[in-house]
This record gives structure tokens, C-alpha cells and sequence, in this order.
């Protein structure tokens, strides 16, 4: 095979018929400005591509299942082999699916516990024990000899269902004594007991004294038995000590309370098999989205799944401990004999794939954290952490910025493991805008000038030090430090009279800490991966005072106290989280744009002669959308075993509005037709609409001028959904008081978009607001006034104060990338 990838003619989406040849079995990184086509060029060419050609091989039964791939605007494409795309987003929000389903670790552990796990009677504590009539008379005979004993039924649960009218055929059947309470009863007398407050009611089958002669009177007794209780029976004394007792079970039961359990099998520990999952949940451990099942208490399994346990954990249990800790776990259990042999290569292969998660520094995940709560980059080098378990070679992996949510510590560890993948034998292709990244590449693709129709060019191409040395590369330029993001000149001060004050924060890893956050001023929150930087400021901070501020019902992670609180009117957690889970979601209907455009419509002479309101351009409601579709554009393709997919509607051809809608028209434009514009279009074709061109302005600062006003929100990456909720509150008027809470803003921008978005920031801290910003990009870190780091995987505060403050800590490893980033 060639040694490069051969594209020519790629027209896909902005992409302008670009040309190039990437060799192969490289790091490559393509890099440009936000919306310049990066995504068009990896995602929707090279693996829409790649993806095709792999469909196109299977042979025509297959194919069947199979949704028709449409072949990307490209001209050719040589030298391409099988990709692999990782992306920052699932194409499934599956809440069934967790770290440990994407990884496949908990298969492995269900097979473990099936094979070697011990289970457990749920409410006495006891092993289950089943044995042969055989070995029962061979435990009977060894005791004392000369003794004198009964052998018991128990029947309680039989005569409470049956009445009396069970105690009658006994009598029938030639049994004579019975025993209730241990007491025993002739069952000719009448005997007067409430069957209700009755514990415990036994036949007695047989009285023996212990003699060798007795063995096979004592089994035929003991068939007896064991029909008439099921599979239970008791030897007991004739002395009626209680504790001379002895129970006995052919059935796979609890000797108590005759609990009883089925053969342990992997379904059995599965919350998506009708065999192990939790009834009243279905399997997925919540209620009403948000309040934790009664029945299972958030484990997903039956009572049985929940009760089998390995050195005193169950499997509930293991799943909910960090990585970390479960590969200790590991490291340390030890089985003998048979159970030896069967878990040896199970354990063996749980171990290599929690070692590929840590090394990737998602060591303080669970296995049972839901894959849709995974922030992008989380979500992105699981999938990978799985992939270097698989040792492919002659692949072409594409991956979205991994290095999202990655401190610069951990991001040496990621380009060591990508550089792996790469010696195996396979073609690396990653969407980035990290530094280190670049400077960690074989090959370097800079792709702009700019966004949307100003981009879908090649500026750049060539090593590290070609893409510096070429004048027309913006990315080069920042590279070369020629532009770079200032130090600022000064920094707001602390004002000792207004600060938010935490006390006793301790959820997940927090060590009982106490923070202080000054207020008015932009605040970093800093530390290596899994220090609790999300723990502290998004389930901790935020929920207390939306809580407190705005009655919101989101429960914060345990604490101490707060304080400051009155010096806050409002707060605004502005995350990744997509802002819509369907194709009706879209940036247009989210920041109330489009509603102003419906009454635009509304208002022309054609809609009020035909009496048209706003409603009539929705394609939420009926009346104007598209029925056969409901205004979504597509149809759902049901296809039982695989999942399902979507096909534009064969009706309006995807455009979601019937034909008579799509007659008015504003400015000679369809409703569609405005829907299809960018927002940089949008924000020209509105120009003389204050009303629009205030929010469309905000959304050309904050990197968005490229999107499309009914992009699907689904489509949206996290970064750009955080963006569009930035600039949705930005176009709003504050009052000064407000607390804005980030988690990495600056994912998926370039250099040149982070020094317009801390533009912006800055513009909100001088209004009198407050910032709170997860963030490890050092650009923005030194650009703040205050720095909390946390650390290292301790969930403890490390250091407190100015960029040049930490950066003198030596115990900070914040401090130490932070003081060559404040020299430039």
C-alpha cells in the first residue's frame, strides 16, 4: 500500500475542492480556527469514507441491515484504510450505558462473579448450601450414637395458604405428630392455633434413634421430607433443645428463612436482562430521572444480582469504587484451586483494561459513572483506553481533541500512549489545538483562514517547523510566540468585604476543604485530572446557591456551610451539557431568536392574508410542519437488532414544513431557507432587526459565526454548546451580581478564538460579575486574577492566589507549567 493518504477534490460542506497527501502510520494533527472545516476534513470525509468502503465490502445479506452511506464530496481517495473514529459525543444517550459497559469490564466481572462469586441470603447474611440426600443421611449418621431424633418438614408456608383442610390430608397420608413452635402435637387432636401469629409448623416424618442399620429407613425418611417441604428439612432432638437443630437443603437456599436462589449465570448480573435487572427501575437505578430507586437503591440489580459476593464486595459494590481503588482490588485477590483456574485470564484481562484507563488519568472514575455525564474528553479517551486494549494495526484512528479536560501533566501521558498507537502500525489523525499536541506531530494540516465561508482552505501543511516558518499560517504564528495572549497589565484585587466563603466541602474526594472565592473577579479553578475541581464548583458550589437563589431542586454534594451568598443576585452554570436532545433543538430556538423570526413571517401581507400567526412557523406544533414527519425533517428507521437510524422525510425532503408554509416568504426567503443560514448570513440578512442582530452579534463574538441557525443541537459539539449558552446570557442584561460558572470554556477554540473569548470574559468581570472557570488552558490561567489549585488526586487545595503567586509554588504542578507560560 502507498505510503500516503491520497485526497483530492474535497468539497465537503465548506471545504473548498482542497488536495493533500497525508503520509501514513503518523501522528497527524489538523488544526485552524473554529469552524474552518477541521471536522468536515476528519469526520465527515476521511471516516465517512473509510466507513462507506468497509460497508461497501460486506456482502449484499448485510448490507440489508445496513443504513445507505452516502459518499462525501470528494473527487478521490487512495491509500485509505478501515477507520476508527473517537469523538468527544456518543451517538447514543443510552443511561444504560456506563464506563464499564463502553470498556467492556463489567462483561468480564458479570462472567467473574458467575463463575466465582459467593452468594448470599439477602437478609440473614448466610451462604446458601444445597446438598444430595446422600451426603444429608451420611451428616446425620455421624451424630451420636444412641441419640434419639426427628426429622422435621417445615409446612408454615403450605397451612397458612392451605388452612386446615392441609393438616387433614397429613392425617390421610398416615402422618401422626406435628410441630408447631416447637412443640410437638398429635394431629388426631383437635388442635386450636392461630395460623397468623403462628412461626414456625413442622411434620414430623420420621423418629429414629442413631444406629448404622438405619441408613436406608433414614433416606427413604428423608425423600419423604423433602417432598413434603420442597426441598427443606430439619433433624432436631426429641429433647426439643433448639439447639440441637440442624437444617438441611437440596435446594440452593438460605437454611433460615429458605431464600432460595437460581443457578448463577452473566445474565443474572446484567441491568439489561430480564434475569438481573431491579423490577421496579427497570434496571436503571433511578425514578423520574432523578430520585434513586427504593427497591435496589441505584445498584440496577435484582435482590439476587446484589447478594453474590467476592471478599465481602458485591458487584454493585466494586463498580461504584474508583478505578484506582479496583485495580488494587485486583492486584490483591488471590482464589485457589479450581476457582484458580477459572478466574486467572478473566482477572487478567480486567486488570490490562483499568491499567489502560489510569494510564489515560481517568483513574477516579467508577465503572458504574453513566457514559452520558462523561465530559468530552472523558467520554473520548475511554473509548481510546478500549482501543489500546484491542492492539489493531493498519488502522486509521480519528480522534476529536483529546486533550480536553487534561492537565499538562496528564496530557505527556496521552501523546505517549497516541505515539503507541501509532508505532503499532496505524495512522493517527487528531483534531487539536494544544501545543504540546503540535509539537508532539509528525505532520501538522492548518486549515482557515477563518470560519465558515472565510475558511475550508489549506493555509499550512509540513512538520512542526514548516508550519512556523510559513508566513501565511496563523497557527504558525502563535507557535513561533510571534502573537500570543497577554500577561494582563494588572489584576483586580480581592475585596476582603465580598467573598463567597465554603466551609467542609467533602463530597466524592474533597478532603473536608475550605474554600474562598472573591467576588468580582475572574477565578480559575486549576489541578490534574480528578483533583475535584468539577466536585467542588459543579456539584458543590452551584446547586447550594441555586438552591438558595433561585429554589432549583438539584441536591449539592455534602457540606459544612456557606457564607456571601447576599453579595450574589443570580448565578449561571454555563456547561457542556447539549442544549437539546433532538432533532427540534436548535440554536435559533434556544436563544429565542426564532421566535422572532416566526413573528416576522407572521407580520408579512401573505401569512395575514391567509391568517397566519407565529404558530403556523413552528415545527413543533401542527399546522404548518410536516406531518408525516412532525416537523423533524427525518423518519425513524426502526431496525430491531441494530440501532435505529434516521432518512430525510420523502415528504418535504427534510425541510420540515408543508408546502404551504414554505409560500410565505420574508425578504423573498422561506422559513427553511432562513433556517439554513449561518449566523453570520443571519446577522447581514437581519441587519436592520435590533432585536436579532443583538443576539447574532453575541454569537459571532463567542467563535460561532459558522453555525448554521437550525443546526440540530444534537450535532453540536460541547464546546459549542457551552459557547451558545455564554452568548444567550450575554445578550441578556446583568446587574452586576451575578456569578457565571464555566467548566473549560475554551474547548475546541484556537489560540486566536481563546484571546477573543477572554476578551469577552474580561468585559463580564468588569460589569462587577464574577467568574468561576474550570480551566487547564495555561492562556486562560494566567489571564485570571485568582487561582484555586487543587491536587493531586487528594481533593485538596494546594495553593490559593495571583497566576505569579502559584507559579511559585513548588508543590503545585499547576505552578510548574504555569511559570514558563508567564515568562512568554
Amino acid at each position: 500500500m502507498t505510503d500516503y493518504i491520497s485526497i483530492r477534490g474535497v468539497r465537503t460542506h465548506n471545504l473548498k475542492g482542497i488536495n493533500l497527501d497525508l503520509p501514513r502510520n503518523k501522528l497527524i494533527v489538523i488544526t485552524g480556527p473554529s469552524g474552518s472545516g477541521k471536522s468536515s476534513l476528519a469526520f465527515n470525509t476521511l471516516h465517512a469514507e473509510g466507513q462507506r468502503r468497509y460497508m461497501e465490502s460486506l456482502s449484499a445479506y448485510a448490507r440489508q441491515f445496513l443504513p445507505m452511506m452516502i459518499p462525501p464530496e470528494v473527487d478521490h481517495i487512495e491509500g485509505l484504510s478501515p477507520t476508527i473514529a473517537i469523538g468527544q459525543r456518543g451517538s447514543s444517550y443510552n443511561p444504560r450505558s456506563t464506563v464499564g459497559t463502553i470498556t467492556e469490564i463489567y462483561d468480564y466481572l458479570r462472567l467473574l462473579y458467575a463463575r466465582v462469586g459467593t452468594p448470599h441470603c439477602p437478609d440473614h447474611g448466610v451462604i446458601p448450601q444445597a446438598k444430595t440426600i446422600s451426603q444429608i443421611t451420611e451428616e446425620i449418621l455421624k451424630l451420636s450414637i444412641g441419640a434419639t431424633y426427628m426429622i422435621l418438614a417445615p409446612i408454615t408456608s403450605k397451612v397458612k395458604n392451605g388452612g386446615r383442610r392441609i393438616l387433614e390430608y397429613l392425617a390421610q397420608q398416615g402422618f401422626l405428630r406435628i410441630r408447631i413452635d416447637g412443640q410437638v402435637h398429635e394431629l388426631e387432636q383437635q388442635l386450636d392455633f392461630d395460623c397468623a401469629q403462628t412461626k414456625t409448623i413442622e411434620v414430623v416424618v420420621d423418629r429414629f434413634k442413631i444406629r448404622p442399620e438405619i441408613r436406608l429407613r433414614l433416606a427413604e425418611s428423608l425423600e419423604s421430607a423433602l417432598k413434603l417441604s420442597g426441598g427443606m428439612i430439619s433433624v432436631a432432638a426429641m429433647n426439643n433443645s433448639l439447639e440441637e437443630i440442624k437444617i438441611f437443603s437440596t435446594r440452593f437456599s438460605c437454611l433460615i428463612c429458605d431464600y432460595s436462589l437460581t443457578e448463577l449465570t452473566p445474565h443474572l448480573f446484567s441491568f439489561n436482562h430480564p434475569k438481573g435487572i431491579c423490577l421496579q427501575c427497570s434496571g436503571l437505578g433511578l425514578i423520574k430521572e432523578s430520585e434513586i430507586c427504593p427497591q435496589c437503591l441505584g445498584e440496577c440489580l435484582n435482590q439476587q444480582g446484589r447478594n453474590v459476593f467476592i471478599n465481602e464486595y458485591s458487584l454493585p459494590m466494586l463498580t461504584a469504587v474508583p478505578l484506582v481503588e479496583l485495580n488494587k482490588f485486583f492486584s490483591q485477590l488471590k482464589f485457589t484451586g479450581q476457582k484458580k483456574l477459572i478466574s486467572d485470564k478473566v482477572i487478567r484481562e480486567i486488570q490490562a483494561r483499568l491499567n489502560f484507563l489510569i494510564n489515560m488519568r481517568l483513574g477516579y472514575l467508577s465503572l458504574n459513572r453513566r457514559a452520558d455525564t462523561l465530559s468530552g474528553g472523558e467520554f473520548q479517551r475511554t473509548h481510546l483506553a478500549n482501543q489500546l486494549g484491542a492492539g489493531l494495526s493498519g488502522v486509521i484512528y480519528i480522534l476529536d481533541e483529546p486533550s480536553i479536560g487534561l492537565h499538562q501533566r496528564d496530557n505527556e501521558r496521552l501523546l505517549t500512549d497516541l505515539s503507541y498507537i501509532r508505532d503499532l502500525g496505524n495512522t493517527v489523525v487528531v483534531i487539536e489545538h494544544d501545543k504540546d499536541t503540535m509539537a508532539s506531530a509528525d505532520y501538522i494540516v492548518d486549515i482557515g483562514p477563518g470560519a465558515g465561508i472565510h475558511g475550508g482552505e489549506i493555509i499550512a501543511q509540513g512538520t512542526v517547523a514548516e508550519i512556523i516558518a510559513n508566513p501565511n499560517s496563523l497557527t504558525g504564528r502563535y507557535l513561533a510566540g510571534i502573537l500570543n495572549i497577554p500577561i494582563p497589565s494588572q489584576r483586580v484585587k480581592p475585596n476582603p468585604n465580598q467573598i463567597l466563603s465554603l466551609y467542609g466541602a467533602r463530597g466524592n474526594n474533597l478532603q473536608n476543604i475550605n474554600v474562598d472565592f472573591p467576588l468580582g473577579l475572574m477565578i480559575c479553578v486549576t489541578g490534574v485530572s480528578g483533583s475535584g475541581k468539577s466536585t467542588l464548583v459543579n456539584d458543590t458550589l452551584f446547586p447550594i446557591i441555586a438552591q438558595k437563589l433561585h429554589r432549583a431542586t438539584i441536591k449539592p454534594a455534602p457540606y459544612e456551610s456557606i457564607k456571601g451568598i447576599s453579595h450574589i443576585d443570580k448565578v449561571i452554570n454555563i456547561d457542556q451539557s447539549l442544549i437539546g436532545r433532538t432533532p427540534r433543538s436548535n440554536p435559533a430556538s434556544y436563544t429565542d431568536i426564532f421566535s422572532t423570526i416566526r413573528q416576522l413571517f407572521a407580520g408579512t401581507h401573505e401569512a395575514r392574508s391567509r391568517g397566519y400567526n407565529s404558530n403556523r412557523f413552528s415545527f413543533n406544533v401542527k399546522g404548518g410542519r410536516c406531518e408525516p414527519c412532525q416537523g423533524n425533517g427525518l423518519i425513524k428507521v426502526e431496525m430491531n437488532f441494530l440501532p435505529d437510524i434516521y432518512v430525510p422525510c420523502d415528504v418535504c425532503q427534510g425541510k420540515q414544513y408543508n408546502a404551504e408554509t414554505l409560500e410565505i416568504l420574508y425578504k423573498g426567503k422561506t422559513i427553511y431557507e432562513i433556517l439554513e443560514m449561518t449566523v453570520e448570513e443571519a446577522h447581514d440578512f437581519f441587519h436592520a432587526i435590533p432585536a436579532l442582530t443583538r443576539k447574532l452579534q453575541t454569537l459571532i463574538e463567542v467563535g460561532l459565526s459558522y453555525i448554521k441557525l437550525g443546526q440540530n443541537g444534537v450535532t453540536l459539539s460541547g464546546g459549542e454548546a457551552q459557547r451558545i449558552k455564554l452568548a444567550k446570557e450575554l445578550a441578556k442584561r446583568d446587574t452586576g451580581r451575578t456569578l457565571y460558572i464555566l467548566d473549560e470554556p475554551t474547548t475546541g477554540l484556537h489560540f486566536h478564538d481563546v484571546a477573543q473569548l477572554l476578551k469577552i470574559l474580561l468585559e463580564i468581570r468588569d460589569r462587577g460579575n464574577t467568574l468561576i472557570i474550570i480551566e487547564h488552558h495555561l492562556d486562560v490561567i494566567k489571564t485570571a486574577d485568582w487561582l484555586i489549585d487543587l491536587g493531586p488526586e487528594e481533593g485538596k487545595i494546594i495553593s490559593v492566589g495571583t497566576p505569579e503567586e502559584i507559579a511559585k509554588n513548588k508543590n503545585s504542578y499547576t505552578g510548574h507549567y504555569l511559570a514558563q507560560a508567564l515568562l512568554n
